[in-house]
């Protein structure tokens, strides 16, 4: 079944998924979220940044604050190596780039094929996966959320606010 977390992407017959290895698992964007994918580059750290926040890189003039996709999920940080990415994200104007192992493939699925996450997830205010791609004889893949991860980040630096006030 199709509704709930998952309703936003299922506007259209055909959705593009863009695949990244967070993790050492298969985790998915919309594509229409993805403004461009570049290599890994130093990060400069943001003194007293949300725990998030690894530091900003300039993108051709611009700054960009980049995030480590791996902690947000999992709570470890991601291992940087030649494979090593930043997914630059543009969303209501916001722009930010996720830090991820690798970036492996577009994944291009028919909206039917997602599903909401198991019941138990949503009932228990999981709400990092906002749909769920089935493959046969694979693992599924996540669909994440990109208001989770944005959200994610601002409480993360709850604590450091109330201990500097």
């Amino acid at each position: 079944m199709t509704t709930g977390n998952s309703a936003s992407l299922l506007e259209g017959g055909q959705i593009n998924l863009a695949c990244f290895e967070v993790g050492g698992r298969m985790v998915a964007l919309d594509v229409a979220q993805v403004r461009e994918i570049v290599r890994w580059q130093e990060v400069t750290p943001m003194p007293k940044a949300p725990e998030l926040i690894e530091g900003v890189i300039d993108l051709r003039g611009q700054l960009v604050p980049v995030l480590d996709l791996s902690r947000a999920l999992t709570g470890q940080p991601a291992e940087v190596d030649a494979r090593t990415r930043v997914v630059v994200l543009e969303t209501d104007g916001l722009v930010l780039g996720l830090a991820v192992e690798a970036a492996v493939d577009v994944l291009s699925v028919e909206a039917g094929a997602l599903e909401d996450p198991p019941a138990l997830v949503i009932q228990a205010g999981y709400d990092a996966v906002r749909a769920v791609v089935r493959r046969p004889g694979e693992s599924p893949v996540l669909v994440l959320s990109l208001d989770h991860i944005i959200e994610s980040v601002y409480r993360s630096a709850l604590p450091q606010r109330e201990e500097s006030q």
